[in-house]
């Protein structure tokens, strides 16, 4: 079936409709990587976005029941080349065109997939639509009325919505009693925005037990579960909408170690007075190069989000710690005297470079200074 991927500016493709049929909108950005689009179209960061895979050969080894990084797909949509429909690999379970057409997620293939690239690269990122039962004016109109992303709040979205409890005992949400003491040499509380679920495997495989808290929660209820640690989760989303977390977050400040990943490291710069811009087309893939400014150490890095932090706000004792080496921005925050630490990147992959997963180690030895 004909569909169409319409952008805000007029600009227009022509495919074919994939998975699931009838119209998807959201914000167009793109992703580098050459593998992982399982763990993509999982990531709760993706929310309300549309995502253009500049691999051109995307589902041929197929969807398994491992890799999926939240509860359910969270991409608004999906832009491929060429969609494999029959994978061949010994852990698949279905085709990304079923998969999606399962999960109800409109897409579309047969399109330029790096013309679009060059095209978000030389406009910005932008409202657009696939759609396969409307004309380009049509979807055009429809998008005219349509807010724009930064409008919506969308950790509201994906946060969960109770507190659930992740150990090295599971490969799912376990129930969390607030009754029951801990049982790991760690309790990490987790304030999720969006969290992934590589992120708590990788906290269970250092020896913790993590509680995740929906991202309104208060931080009297976070302190009751007598954490060891704090962690502030990646998520989509400006961060200039999410004044009410900031405010928690400065009220767990001193209290214990802090870890901010992505979203989270944006969360700690605005409790220290920082403010965040929105980029250009974004960092999205597996090969971005960030440089830790204490060691002089580059790492190659797992990224993915389309803001950054303005360094000149920041105070209180909050410093840089890691640059972008494409363009500079901020990657990570390092605190002069408190244990606080954060970083832009994603030390869990999935999909990506392992590079960087020595920070868990990081965050863990703060932790265990402090015991």
């Amino acid at each position: 079936m004909r569909a169409l991927l319409v952008f805000q500016d007029g600009s227009y493709y022509v495919g074919e409709s994939l998975g699931a049929v009838g119209r998807s909108q959201g914000e167009i950005v793109f992703n580098t990587g050459m593998t992982g689009y399982q763990e993509i179209l999982s990531d709760p960061s993706y929310a309300g976005q549309i995502v253009n895979l500049t691999y051109p050969l995307i589902g041929n080894y197929g969807i398994n029941d491992d890799d999926i990084e939240s509860r359910k797909i969270q991409v608004a949509g999906l832009v491929v080349h060429h969609c494999e429909d029959k994978p061949s690999n010994w852990r698949s379970g279905h085709s990304l065109n079923d998969y999606l057409a399962e999960n109800n997620i409109v897409a579309i293939r047969g399109v330029d997939t790096r013309a679009i690239t060059r095209h978000v690269r030389q406009k910005g990122v932008m409202l657009s639509t696939i759609t396969s039962d409307e004309t380009v004016d049509e979807a055009l109109q429809r998008l005219s009325k349509m807010p724009a992303y930064e409008t919506a709040d969308f950790t509201q979205v994906v946060t969960t919505s109770e507190p659930y409890l992740w150990n090295d005992q599971c490969s799912k949400p376990l129930t969390y009693d607030p009754s029951a003491g801990k049982i790991a040499n760690r309790r990490i509380a987790l304030l999720d925005c969006g969290v992934k679920y590589n992120i708590l495997r990788s906290l269970a495989k250092y020896g913790c037990e993590t509680v995740v808290f929906p991202c309104t929660t208060a931080h009297a209820e976070i302190l009751e579960c007598k954490p060891d640690g704090i962690m502030l989760s990646p998520g989509p989303g400006d961060p200039s909408n999410l004044g009410a977390i900031v405010e928690t977050v400065k009220h767990l400040v001193g209290s214990m170690p802090i870890l901010g990943v992505c979203l989270g490291n944006q969360i700690l710069g605005a409790a220290f007075g920082s403010k965040t811009f929105k980029l250009r087309f974004g960092h999205r893939g597996s090969n971005h190069p960030v440089k830790d400014l204490k060691t002089g150490k580059v790492y190659i890095t797992s990224q993915n989000h389309g803001y950054a932090l303005d360094p000149d706000g920041l105070r209180d004792g909050m410093e840089v710690a890691h640059i972008n080496l494409n363009d500079n921005t901020v990657e990570g925050l390092r605190h002069k005297e408190l244990p606080i630490i954060s970083i832009q990147y994603h030390p869990e992959a999935s999909p990506g470079p392992m590079d960087s997963s020595y920070f868990f180690g990081e965050f863990m030895r703060l932790i265990d200074q402090r015991s």
